[in-house]
């Protein structure tokens, strides 16, 4: 479920199938109040601490588990023991700049992928997230 920013985050976890707990709807006003984004665990954890939100970060871990779930986010894992969580559903590829962490999204006519392999028997191919590296360069 695309997530829709017209309605309150509330509204919006209860359409997801989602309780609309106290913490979730804290982390989800904290979450998607800056619009698209791609952020961690952490971040989101800090961010709580600083608007004075009362949650552990396996409380946060959790939530951003739930909503990935529910389709309100999504998981971008571009680091061995980093990963993302990004508040764009939409079908979308991304830079990732090494050394700074930062990831960038990659609009999906910007991209193309052709020639891709036949799914194993019994499977399909159900999404394809690319990351692109970049690094800044020297001199």
């Amino acid at each position: 479920m695309a997530f829709d920013a017209t309605l309150d985050i509330g509204t919006r976890l209860r359409r997801s199938g989602l309780r609309p707990t106290r913490q979730r709807v804290a982390l989800g006003d904290l979450l998607f109040a800056k619009g698209d984004r791609h952020l961690t665990v952490e971040e989101l954890h800090d961010e709580a601490v600083t608007a004075g939100v009362p949650v552990s970060l396996a409380t946060v871990y959790n939530t951003l588990h739930q909503f990935t779930e529910a389709g309100l986010i999504r998981v971008l894992a571009v680091e061995g023991a980093r990963t993302y969580f990004d508040t764009n559903v939409s079908d979308h590829h991304h830079f990732f700049v090494e050394g700074e962490n930062e990831v960038l999204d990659i609009p999906i006519n910007n991209l193309q992928i052709d020639n891709l392999p036949e799914a194993p028997e019994g499977m399909e191919i159900s999404h394809v997230d690319v990351v692109i590296r970049l690094r800044r360069k020297r001199g």
